[in-house]
């Protein structure tokens, strides 16, 4: 007879037994017996048999009304047994999941426990496999003050009593190999805390792929299935991740870019968007593509930025695979794709990571750290080894699987300060008293040094709105180890700038040379993004003065000025074409609106920026260096015009930049050059093509040896009411 105790069966039969393995599976009980026990619910009879001929060995008793059998057999010890087992009077065979020992080796956890493990996506999550000839999923995952951890899903139908997983301590890993379960299974993780208490279902916190939302269950996914066509994209990449390339940024929502609306106002899939999407900014001349959040999240209004499954694309617009064609075709096409992450925070849904395993695991226990009060949100605690390696392998597994180019990481700056946006006593000192987050900037330090280690063409951009310095310096040299900054001071200083009514510009000249001061302290990117055409800001059109026609005008100029500043360039959708509403990501963009005339000058104008921009190593070659970049005319504040001068590092060509800022028509303006000979007007947001007045130079003037602006040769020209002007010495 079997001995098992009393307490022992009960653990298992209620669920809160902390060893299964010590329980269920085959144990020797003396120098001759052994045990197999197996806990089969709704079971009406179990039998074991042989593996090769199917032949029954034991008959197996119940050694509980609920489904807990057992078998003590003298024969020589089975390597491979089989179950047969009865469920209303039919008969079908089964593995035991408790008889495949652990395959997670020692190395892995210790360089979990350490931080180290970048490849963390190998280790954790639901991996398909074969242990010793039999297919089935290994599922493992983190919780290490749980009592028990349970794999529930359609195929035990979501009863936590029959797979509960192996502890492996003391690294906290539990892991159970669960024989038979396929591609597609749904599955979710039962986790009873400490004191007995059974929490809500939790989604697998390195999932692969997810439920379409509001359903929540991990999806079983085979990752190594898609076959890549774009290997000599990743071959010669680096180029394009180059300081010294054009980098035109081209910021989208997937859910609003285009809609079907005669299908329910349906998205676009990613397989569609892969046409669609990449053939318009292929067209439109930007060079890469970021993406706002991918990265699977429950609430259509956070738009990806409140993420619960960091591992898994969303299944908003298709399967994994389905992305993986996106990327590539991106990549076949010439495209970057960068894409949001979002380290910074998560929500706190019930099937998240808030409160994992009954206790503060992810975040911080003290609210005062571990609490966002602007977002209602969790704030990961980075101290915690365990947590870092979480996130740091995350970023490393968007450019191993999904072959993305650069991570745009989201809200550095709450990650650095602990006091960000909180009052006096509402945060905890670091323990020099001070307010920077340390643990969070080793953080910062430590993923940037790991990607740039394994993909050392990846482009890493920091959304960090302060002053802290070094953002884009590498981690040798005191810097936080980012290739690019967002540079937010331009923005909001030449937007605020462009809102004025032209007569009050000249009292705000500085809000459009002050960026200059600054311009080359780090390697930027100047952004106008989403978050300048959401929550009652209008769209960037509607922030220009005027009437219709000024309105249109402004805009124009200031995206020739825009594309002449130091630093690369991102735009958000709709802004290419001067949406004239502010951004809905419930709906799509106002294609419509090309129809009018202004509209589409606008975007032929950003089609040719870009063509520009790209065409003229003036304005990228040098982009991140004071050589770069030199003032014609700074100072004209009464006119509102601006002038300067992008130069090529490495052979001495430049372009001449003119901007005027007033709806006043100006003949015969000066400029001082360097150089005599003829300057072709390369560009003139004034063009007819613009939608302006097509006032201008006639192609070009000739220069006079008349000095002005410290210079021996000038050019006269004609400088139209909000416009920008573009000049080039012809060879």
């Amino acid at each position: 007879m079997d001995q098992i105790s009393s307490d022992a069966i009960a653990s298992i039969v209620n669920a809160d037994c902390d060893d299964v393995f010590a329980l269920l599976g085959k144990h020797q009980i003396d120098e001759s017996n052994y045990a197999i026990r197996v806990f089969l619910p709704t079971a009406e009879k179990v039998e074991i048999i042989d593996y090769t001929n199917r032949q029954t060995l034991a008959q197996m008793s119940k050694l509980h009304d609920e489904g807990l059998f057992s078998a003590v057999l003298s024969l020589p010890m089975l390597d491979k047994y089989l179950f047969k087992v009865w469920y209303d009077g039919e008969p079908q065979i089964i593995e035991d999941a408790y008889r495949f020992p652990s395959t997670i080796g020692e190395q892995d956890l210790f360089l979990f426990g350490e931080g180290n493990h970048e490849k963390l996506y190998d280790l954790l999550g639901a991996q398909l496999c074969d242990i010793d000839g039999v297919s089935g999923v290994r599922f493992s995952m983190w919780a290490p003050n749980a009592k028990r951890v349970s794999v529930v899903g359609d195929f035990n139908f979501w009863d936590g009593r029959k797979h509960m997983m192996r502890k492996l301590i003391p690294s906290g890993v539990w892991e159970l190999f669960i024989p038979g379960v396929t591609e597609g299974a749904l599955y979710k993780f039962e986790l009873m805390s400490r004191d007995g208490t059974l929490l809500p279902h939790k989604t697998d916190p390195l999932g692969f792929c997810a439920e379409l939302r509001p359903a929540q269950a991990s999806v079983v996914f085979r990752r190594n299935n898609y076959e890549w066509n774009d290997s000599s994209w990743l071959d010669n990449r680096h180029e394009s991740a180059k300081r010294e390339k054009p980098i035109s940024i081209y910021e989208v929502h997937l859910g609003s870019w285009r809609r079907i609306v005669e299908e329910e106002n349906r998205f676009l899939g990613y397989r569609e968007l892969a046409v669609e999407l990449v053939e318009y900014v292929k067209d439109m001349g930007f060079t890469h593509i970021q993406l706002m959040p991918v990265s699977e999240f429950p609430f259509d209004g956070s738009w990806g930025y409140q993420p619960v499954g960091l591992y898994a694309p969303t299944s908003r617009f298709g399967a994994p695979d389905d992305f993986k064609y996106f990327v590539d075709l991106c990549h076949q096409g010439g495209v970057s794709v960068l894409i949001d992450w979002v380290p910074g925070h998560f929500p706190t849904d019930a099937h998240g990571l808030g409160w994992f395993d009954g206790t503060p695991l992810y975040e911080h226990a003290d609210s005062r750290q571990g609490f966002h009060p602007d977002w209602n949100t969790f704030i990961y605690n980075y101290g915690r080894n365990e947590v870092s390696n979480f996130l740091m392998a995350n970023a490393l597994f968007w450019f191993d699987e999904y072959h993305i180019d650069g991570l745009r990481v989201d809200a550095v700056a709450s990650m650095l300060y602990l006091d960000y946006s909180r009052e006096e006593g509402e945060w905890v000192p670091n323990i020099h008293g001070g307010r920077e987050n340390l643990e969070a900037i080793d953080f910062i330090r430590k993923v940037n040094e790991r990607v740039y280690k394994c993909f050392p063409s990846a482009l890493m951009i920091a959304e960090e709105s302060t002053s802290w310095p070094g953002v884009s310096k590498p981690t040798n040299y005191g810097g936080l180890g980012f290739g690019f900054k967002w540079n937010m001071g331009w923005m909001n200083d030449s937007l605020e700038y462009m809102k004025k009514e032209p007569v009050h510009r000249q009292y705000h000249h500085h809000d459009m040379t002050f960026s200059l001061y600054y311009a080359f302290s780090e390697n930027f990117i100047l952004p106008l993004s989403h978050d300048e055409v959401v929550h009652g800001k209008g769209s960037i059109l509607d922030r220009m003065p005027g009437d219709g026609a000024q309105k249109f005008a402004n805009l124009r100029a200031y995206y020739g000025f825009m594309w002449g500043h130091p630093g690369k360039k991102l735009l958000f959708m709709g802004c290419e074409f001067a949406q004239g509403v502010e951004w809905d990501h419930d709906q799509s963009l106002s294609w419509h609106q090309l129809e009018i005339g202004e509209h589409q000058g606008v975007k032929n104008l950003v089609k040719d920026l870009n063509g520009l921009y790209c065409s003229s190593p003036q304005m990228y070659e040098n982009d991140t260096e004071e050589s770069g970049f030199e003032w014609i005319e700074a100072d004209d504040r009464h006119n509102s015009v601006f002038a300067f001068v992008r130069k090529q590092k490495s052979t001495g060509k430049f372009l001449i930049f003119v901007c005027n800022f007033t709806p006043v028509h100006r003949e015969s303006y000066r400029i001082g050059v360097n150089k005599p000979g003829f300057y072709v007007e390369r560009l003139n947001t004034d063009s007819k093509i613009y939608g302006g007045a097509n006032s201008g130079n006639g192609g070009g003037v000739e220069s006079q040896e008349f000095p002005w602006h410290y210079r021996e040769h000038s050019i006269e020209i004609t400088l139209p009411s909000l416009a920008t002007l573009v000049f080039e010495l012809q060879e």
